[in-house]
């Protein structure tokens, strides 16, 4: 039941999270004084701690998987970035039970988890796609740096987003933000770099819970969509926090 209703999360988010970085705008514009803090930089992440932070991730995903963008790069990706949405979920758990009566934590904790699950259902639609195109195209890929070493790396970032969250839940929603600015940014660029793509029909024997679409660029654009939606749930989330369980 709640794998069900967290598909239904994600395409209600969809819809909002446009009209909600609108108003995380307004928002920060006012506070700040200006607009230069209120804009995150492209596919680099923001000028903060967090951004700074974030940058270093991508360094190292660079160092380990190469500077190149390919398909088992992204794939290793995808798999990091679902662990944000998971550590949370668990966070959730843990808070649930620390302000407010019953009925009011059981109803903050179903949204946060269904929250949760909804974004991480859908970054695993992005990892079970790459995997199809990986098959599909034959491209080797190394078991140890392109399977192994992600499952290490997102252990390590699970730990430090379950942290952020428990103590400062606003740092974990602009880190992500950071993250997925720049998973964006890089999608785009990926198609751009492969014309070849927008004439590829796309075809699928998994993707019917997805989507369906007249290319293969169009669905990877679709994914970068994704990536955008989730940036900006998560920047939505840094005006209120407390909303969730």
């Amino acid at each position: 039941m709640a794998r069900i209703a967290a598909r239904g999360f994600w395409s209600q988010l969809r819809v909002l999270a446009r009209s909600a970085r609108l108003c995380l705008a307004a928002v920060m514009l006012l506070a700040s004084g200006g607009v230069a803090q209120a804009q995150m930089v492209k596919g680099e992440a923001s000028f903060s701690a967090s951004g700074g932070y974030a940058r270093l991730l991508f360094k190292l995903e660079d160092l380990v998987f190469g500077p190149a963008r390919t398909l088992p790069k992204f794939r290793a990706r995808e798999l990091i970035a679902r662990t944000p949405y998971q550590s949370w979920e668990q966070v959730a758990y843990l808070k649930a039970g620390q302000r407010g009566n019953g009925r009011s934590r059981a109803e903050k904790l179903f949204r946060t988890v269904n929250e949760d699950r909804a974004e991480q259902d859908n970054e695993e639609w992005h990892i079970i796609l790459l995997e199809e195109q990986i098959a599909t195209s034959g491209v080797h890929v190394n078991p140890i740096r392109f399977r192994l070493l992600p499952q290490l790396i997102a252990f390590a970032v699970y730990q430090q987003f379950w942290l952020l969250r428990v103590l400062k839940p606003v740092w974990s929603y602009r880190l992500n933000a950071d993250i997925e600015d720049h998973a964006e940014y890089e999608y785009a660029a990926l198609v751009a770099e492969h014309p070849e793509w927008e004439t590829i029909p796309f075809r699928s024997a998994v993707a019917a819970g997805y989507g369906s679409y007249d290319s293969l660029a169009d669905m990877f654009r679709q994914i970068g969509c994704d990536e955008g939606v989730h940036k900006e749930i998560s920047l939505a989330r840094m005006i209120i926090p407390a909303a969730r369980a």
